[in-house]
C-alpha cells in the first residue's frame, strides 16, 4: 500500500526540475529524498527569517549534506508583512503567502518545472491555513496527493537510514505567540532564547514550547517527558534565565504540549 502511494510521488517528479520548501523537519526532508530518487533536479530551499527557531538553519544544512541535495538559503521578512505581524487566527496563510511567492520567482529565475512541500495527508485534517495560500499559488503538496501519512513519512524515512526519521515537529516561533497579539522582532527574538536555554537544559526533551503571553512565559513539554524537570536544580536554572530574559512569572502547562489552535477549531 505504501509503495503504490510512493509510486504516486514519484510519478508527480518524475524527470521535473524541482525546487522544495526545505524547512529541515522529517516532511519536507522526506519529500526531497523522494524527489531525488527520480526527479532531473532537485533545489532545496530554505527560508532564514527571524521567525526559525535558533539552530535550524544549520540542521537545515546537515540534513541536505547527509542526503547529498542541492541547499540554498533564501532570507524572507514575515514581519515586513502587516497582516502576518498582527497575528490573527490565519496567521500562517500570510506566512506561507510571503514565502511561496518568493520561491515562485526564483522558480522562474531557475526554470523549474514545480515548487513541493511536505504538507502530508494527516495534516488536511487540521487547522491548516496556510495551505490555501499554497493552492493559490498552484504549489503541489506530493505527499498529501498520494494521501502519505505522518507515521508513513516517518517509515519512509526510517527505512532510508536517515537521522531525520524520528525529528519531533518543530513549528515556527510565532506560534509561541497567542493569536491577537502583536508579533514583533523583540518578542520572537526573546521567545527564542528561552526556549532554545530550556531545550539545552533539558538536553534530550523531544517536545517542547515556550508561549510568549508578555509578562509570563508558559512551559509545555511531552506529556511523557515531565520527570526531566522536576527537581530543584533544573527548576531554578529555567525560572532565573527566563525572569533574565525579561519574563515577570514562569509556569509550567501540566496538560502538556497541545498545538495552538483558534477556538473555534477546536469546537469542530
Amino acid at each position: 500500500m505504501l509503495e503504490e502511494k510512493i509510486e504516486r510521488v514519484y510519478d508527480i517528479l518524475r524527470d521535473k526540475t524541482v525546487v522544495v520548501a526545505f524547512s529541515g523537519g522529517v516532511d519536507s526532508s522526506t519529500i526531497a529524498l523522494l524527489a531525488k530518487d527520480v526527479a532531473k533536479k532537485v533545489l532545496a530551499i530554505t527560508a532564514n527569517s527571524q521567525t526559525v527557531p535558533l539552530g535550524e538553519i544549520e540542521d537545515a544544512k546537515r540534513i541536505a549534506e547527509e542526503m547529498g541535495i542541492t541547499h540554498i538559503i533564501i532570507e524572507v521578512d514575515e514581519l515586513a508583512h502587516p497582516e502576518f505581524a498582527k497575528n490573527p487566527e490565519n496567521r500562517c496563510y500570510y506566512c506561507k503567502k510571503a514565502l511561496f511567492e518568493v520561491l515562485s520567482e526564483f522558480r522562474a529565475q531557475e526554470g523549474a518545472d514545480l515548487i513541493i512541500d511536505g504538507t502530508n495527508a494527516s495534516e488536511l485534517k487540521e487547522h491548516r491555513p496556510g495551505y490555501v495560500a499554497l493552492k493559490e499559488l498552484g504549489i503541489r503538496s506530493p505527499l498529501a496527493e498520494a494521501g502519505i501519512t505522518k507515521p508513513e513519512i516517518r517509515q519512509i524515512a526510517q527505512s532510508r537510514g536517515f537521522s531525520f526519521a524520528n525529528k519531533p515537529p518543530l513549528a515556527c516561533l510565532s506560534s509561541r505567540i497567542p493569536y491577537g497579539q502583536i508579533i514583533t522582532e523583540e518578542k520572537i527574538f526573546r521567545v527564542g532564547k528561552a526556549e532554545k536555554f530550556v531545550r539545552e537544559v533539558l538536553k534530550d526533551v523531544r517536545v517542547l514550547r515556550v508561549r510568549d503571553y508578555d509578562d509570563f512565559a508558559k512551559i509545555e513539554i511531552g506529556h511523557n517527558e515531565f520527570d526531566k524537570l522536576f527537581d530543584n536544580e533544573t527548576i531554578n536554572k529555567i525560572v532565573t534565565h527566563l525572569k533574565d530574559l525579561g519574563y515577570k512569572h514562569v509556569y509550567l502547562d501540566l496538560e502538556g504540549y497541545k498545538p495552538m489552535v483558534p477556538q473555534k477549531w477546536k469546537q469542530k
